[in-house]
Order: structure tokens, then C-alpha cells, then sequence
């Protein structure tokens, strides 16, 4: 069963001529993929019967299976995936007020980086991605939002697994998301705890992808603690390689900071923080972050100090608005609850 989405539009033609169908076929299937959002061979109204019939017969439009949708208060849409080999993956929809429309998408089925806080990094890792799995994340929302005439704005690897882990399938995902869902650049961003090789690597890359580091902490004993990929790459070696994506792309550079309660969140905290990026073009997303069993979320009434301390020396910050705290949005919190309930022993 060969799926559509791993294959470019030249594949896509060679398959079809290989059928003994005419190359004019292959637009008309391209076209329903990524421009009408087709989500069955059925849908293709223009093909002939009999094609549709092999289609279905040897072809399918995706891999990933939905196991599990959660749906917020705010909108947010939470889908546990079950991939071909039983691994789960998570993404997210966003819906704002402005009309974007964001998808989180995971890089990976687990995690190796082990950071404390995250449900994700406790789980471990299964395995890495493929560029398909990558990017038909964001297909999906892609498509039902196009069937409701919207469309996706912003795509954000922030879900399962570090991206800069699983690299190449990473970017050439990115560049999909671009060439066949016309996703500008600038509005895909990649997280990463700190892969510093990678970073610097990425810089060369000629993308204007955002970039977006996951900080937490100011110290190096601190920020190890929560998260150990610190110990391999510290904190100043991490400032440096984000001052050189700086000089080589001009973009400016988002770093994120979970507000860990009684951790991370009191006003010396954030001078320390403003005195480390102070010189740097950059942004500082607070999160309000989703609570594991071990970490709760500060007060987001605690962040208007945060922010102003941070003003004090030049850096601009904002509170990410809360989404989907009423399901389980936070990375890793569904996998790890549908996996708790199928171990659980029948009654």
C-alpha cells in the first residue's frame, strides 16, 4: 500500500504512467491532496471510477490513525495518533481570535532529552519520525479546516520529541509545509532545548524559519536540573550559538520560559534572565506551563512583575495565552493517559 504523501509530484506521475493512466491524472489527484482537502479517494469526483477503485486498492491518503480527539472550552483540538507501527504521537489546533489557526506537530515518538517538568521527557524515546509522519501532522488540521473555509496560518514544532534530534526529516518537512501547504516561512517555527551543533547548523540553512529556545533557567546547576541536555551544551555555549543564528539570518531569536511555581517565577529570577540576553534581538514567551505530577504552573497574575523586570532591561516579554487546560493539551499528558488506561487490568 504505497501512501500518497510520501511521494513528490513527480513520483506521484511515474506511479500513475506505471498504472497506464495519462501524467494529467497526477495534477488532478495533486490538486484534490493539498488544494481541496480531499480525505477519501471517493471525494475525487473528476477521476474515473475505475481509478478511484485502484486507488483504494493500493494507495491510501495518510498513515497516521486517529485513536483519540479531545476537544477545549477554547476550541483547542488534541489528537493522539496511532502510527503503523503502534507508537503515539500527539498534535494540536489553535484557534485565535485573529484567525490564526496553529498547529503544534511532534518530531518524534517520545523524547530523549528527559526534561523534568515535561510528560513527554519522562515517557523516554521510541523512536524518530519520518518526514511523512512530520508533516501529514499538519496536513490533517490543514485539511478540515480548508473543508470549513479557513486555513492553517502557523505551524510550531513544539509537540513530542526535540526536532533537532531527528534533523534532516525535520527539515525537509519544514520545506513541505511550504511548498505543498503554502506555509510561509516565517510563520513555521522549530523548538529546540539547546542542540547547539544543530543550531549553528540551522543558521546556514538560508530558511527564515523562526527559531525558538527552550531556557527555563539562568544557571547552569539549575537549568541542568531541569533539563540535562544543559550538562552537554551550557548555557553560555547556547547564547553564542543563538548570536551566531542571529548574525547569519537577522531574525530574532524567541525564548521560552515555563513558569515552574516557587522555581523559576520570582522577580530576581528575571533580572538574572534580562542580564543574560541583554544585547540580543529576542523575545521571551512566558508559559504558563500545564501541570505534571511532580511541577504546577505559577499564577499567571505573577507574570506582570516577570515581564516588567524584564522591560527594565531591554528585553520584551509576553504570557502565552492558556490554551486547552480543561483537556490534556500539555506535550504528553494524552499518550500518557490513554496509555495508563489500556495497561490498566480489565475489571
Amino acid at each position: 500500500m504505497t501512501n500518497l504523501f510520501e511521494l513528490d509530484e513527480a513520483a506521484l506521475s511515474e506511479l500513475l504512467i506505471g498504472w497506464g493512466e495519462q501524467r494529467f491524472r497526477s495534477k488532478q489527484i495533486w490538486k484534490w491532496m493539498y488544494e481541496k482537502g480531499a480525505t477519501s479517494f471517493d471525494d475525487m469526483s473528476d477521476l474515473p471510477k475505475a481509478l478511484r477503485e485502484k486507488l483504494k486498492s493500493e494507495a491510501s491518503l495518510g498513515s497516521l490513525q486517529l485513536s483519540t480527539e479531545q476537544i477545549s472550552a477554547d476550541g483547542t483540538v488534541k489528537r493522539l495518533y496511532r502510527l503503523t507501527d503502534g507508537q503515539l504521537i500527539e498534535s494540536v489546533l489553535m484557534s485565535y481570535r485573529d484567525k490564526r489557526r496553529t498547529a503544534c506537530i511532534s518530531s518524534q515518538a517520545g523524547c530523549a532529552m528527559g526534561c523534568v517538568f515535561c510528560a513527554t521527557g519522562q515517557m523516554g524515546f521510541a523512536r524518530h519520525l519520518t518526514a511523512t509522519e512530520i508533516f501529514e501532522q499538519a496536513q490533517r488540521f490543514s485539511q478540515d479546516l480548508r473543508s470549513r473555509g479557513e486555513r492553517l496560518s502557523n505551524v510550531v514544532l513544539m509537540g513530542m520529541g526535540e526536532p533537532f534530534h531527528n534533523y534532516d526529516p525535520v527539515l525537509e518537512a519544514v520545506r513541505r509545509l511550504m511548498a505543498d501547504l503554502g506555509i510561509g516561512a516565517r510563520h513555521i517555527t522549530i523548538s529546540t532545548v539547546g542542540l547547539v551543533p544543530e543550531i549553528r547548523r540551522f543558521a546556514e540553512e538560508g530558511l527564515q524559519v523562526g527559531l525558538a529556545i527552550s531556557l527555563h533557567e539562568t544557571k547552569d546547576v539549575a537549568r541542568s536540573a531541569l533539563l540535562p541536555v544543559n550538562q552537554r551544551w551550557p548555557i553560555g555555549e547556547l547564547i553564542e550559538a543563538c548570536r551566531y543564528y542571529q548574525e547569519r539570518t537577522h531574525r530574532r531569536v524567541t525564548f521560552e520560559w515555563a513558569l515552574i511555581a516557587g522555581t523559576n517565577d520570582i522577580e530576581p529570577t528575571a533580572h538574572q534572565l534580562g542580564r543574560l540576553l541583554r544585547g540580543l534581538r529576542c523575545h521571551v514567551n512566558l508559559i504558563p506551563l500545564n501541570p505534571t505530577d511532580d511541577y504546577d504552573g505559577s499564577p499567571t497574575e505573577d507574570a506582570g512583575a516577570f515581564i516588567d523586570a524584564l522591560a527594565e532591561h531591554g528585553v520584551p516579554a509576553t504570557l502565552r495565552v492558556r490554551r486547552g487546560i480543561d483537556i490534556d493539551a500539555g506535550c504528553g499528558q494524552l499518550k500518557s493517559a490513554v496509555q495508563k488506561k489500556e495497561r490498566r487490568p480489565p475489571q
